[in-house]
């Protein structure tokens, strides 16, 4: 597969390169088992590094699921929670108390719908801290936005996201987003957290502003699922590059991921919770 072909995922982009890429070229990677997840962890240590894989430096975990992961499933609490792991240790030690979390894409358009239903199932509080209604001393102040596409709003994602954060101040936001992929069999089966930011619309070749601790002042964890594939990927045929294809089955594939990215962002922002209190809380 050339190396040309868009993809999103640190790992997929590693992967692409040669076996040779290491530490001495700016690139640290490990694998793991989480939960019995498999993870691949891609450290980007430079700008030598960020120079090959075409992404800045920072950490970026993709979590592989090989198995059902719908709600009502035996596996979607650990893959959760593998998550939600994840999310966390882009935190890394920072104490956080409060957080925006930003659901960003195309409702309208499936493929790029992920954020959209991950927000149906996010718990907010921030109104709830800030009228100090009892039952919620343990939770953090979370608050969310649904940010569209500048095609029908008119307003860039990370314009709407700056202007919040100078509204709300908080000390970190999450991003929900669609991805594009170079594997087929990775569609809506891995998950990648990474503490750089992301820069919407860029796997599809519609890169708008970057959302990052640079671009709005606090740090960003972003989550996202690769939902689409460049068809220059399956085929030889260059003459396909530029055109996306989805799984046949997206529709429940993104609405499953949608709910997985939901809980798992709300079992790390609030430790404690268990996807049964999310049930209760959400729906």
């Amino acid at each position: 597969m050339p190396f040309n072909c868009r993809t999103d995922l640190a790992s997929e982009a590693r992967e692409l390169l040669s076996s040779d890429v290491g530490e001495a070229r700016g690139i640290r990677a490990h694998e793991e088992t989480l939960n019995a997840h498999r993870v691949v962890a891609v450290e980007i240590l430079n700008g030598d590094g960020a120079a090959l894989l075409g992404k800045p430096a920072g950490k970026y975990f993709t979590l592989f699921l090989d198995r059902r992961f719908e709600r009502g499933s035996a596996h979607f609490e650990d893959a959760a929670q593998s998550v939600a792991e994840l999310i966390r240790r882009c935190i890394g030690e920072r104490q956080i108390s409060s957080c925006l979390v930003a659901a960003l894409g195309n409702p309208d358009i499936t493929p790029d719908a992920l954020g959209s239903l991950a927000a149906g199932c996010i718990l907010v509080t921030r109104h709830l801290k800030r009228a100090r209604v009892g039952g919620f001393e343990g939770f953090i102040s979370a608050s969310l936005c649904r940010t569209g596409v500048l095609g029908t709003t008119g307003v860039e994602s990370a314009a709407q996201i700056r202007s919040l954060v100078r509204e709300t101040q908080p000390q970190l936001v999450v991003a929900i987003d669609a991805l594009a992929g170079s594997e087929l069999g990775g569609l809506c089966r891995t998950v990648q957290i990474c503490d750089s930011g992301i820069a919407p619309g860029s796997g599809v070749g519609n890169d708008r502003e970057e959302l990052s601790h640079e671009s709005i002042g606090v740090p960003v964890v972003a989550v996202g699922v690769p939902t689409v594939i460049d068809a220059a990927a399956l085929s030889a045929e260059q003459e396909l590059r530029g055109m996306f294809v989805t799984p046949r089955d997206i529709d429940s594939l993104v609405r499953a991921a949608g709910r997985l990215i939901g809980y798992g962002v709300n079992l790390a922002l609030h430790p404690g919770l268990t996807a049964a209190d999310v049930d209760m809380l959400v729906d």
